[in-house]
């Protein structure tokens, strides 16, 4: 593992950034050049949205990769989650856009429909995220910054429900996303659990 970890500390945040970008121009040519079916609009909203549930349970994973394989992957845990918007705004602009277009169908959906209604909130969650992943907002806001981070949380879950109800009929592979996030959920909240316990003997001993 330190050998990958070596190749880790020299790939450059910039790289991880082009080339996590990189499928979104892809598969929009794709659509426009007949590559994603007869539904190219439904495809190619629902190939973004795919994309930012594995980059957001990617970033889930970045924790207990380090602490249980010793996998480093810290370095690049904002990319990642800034990349996982990025696909989240490219889902919601083509359902806006692309997809219903008419305002007051766009609004009596996100009331009425469920599965859109969760989708929003996860969106809704997913946006001061993205605007304090700076290093100017980490200075400022201080640990309020890992509390407001921890909306990451009920995020996925959101994004993971919004799969497994959009997704037409019984499908084993929504669910496996949704299983993937309350599995790396309840792996962080242990983690959480052994460090406090951890924590209190030492102090314990050292008393």
């Amino acid at each position: 593992m330190e050998f990958a970890n070596q190749l880790l500390r020299r790939l450059p945040v910039w790289a991880v950034y082009l080339l996590g970008a990189l499928p979104a121009p892809w598969l929009f040519c794709l659509g426009l050049t007949g590559g994603l079916g007869v539904e190219p609009i439904k495809a190619l909203e629902h190939e973004y949205g795919e994309l930012a549930l594995q980059l957001l349970i990617l970033t889930l994973a970045i924790s207990p990769l380090r602490r249980l394989l010793g996998l480093n992957l810290m370095k690049f845990r904002r990319a990642v989650g800034l990349l996982c918007f990025f696909y989240v705004l490219c889902h919601l602009l083509v359902w806006l856009v692309l997809d219903v277009q008419i305002l007051g169908q766009i609004l009596t959906d996100i009331a009425k429909r469920p599965y859109i209604t969760i989708g929003m909130g996860a969106f809704v969650l997913m946006l001061p995220l993205a605007m304090t992943s700076n290093n100017l907002s980490v200075r400022r806001l201080g640990r309020a910054w890992s509390r407001l981070h921890r909306l990451t949380y009920a995020a996925a879950v959101l994004g993971a429900v919004h799969f497994v109800m959009v997704s037409k009929g019984f499908q084993i592979e929504p669910l496996i996303y949704l299983g993937l996030v309350l599995f790396l959920l309840a792996l962080r909240l242990a983690g959480s659990r052994w460090l406090r316990q951890a924590s209190g003997a030492l102090v314990s001993g050292r008393t």
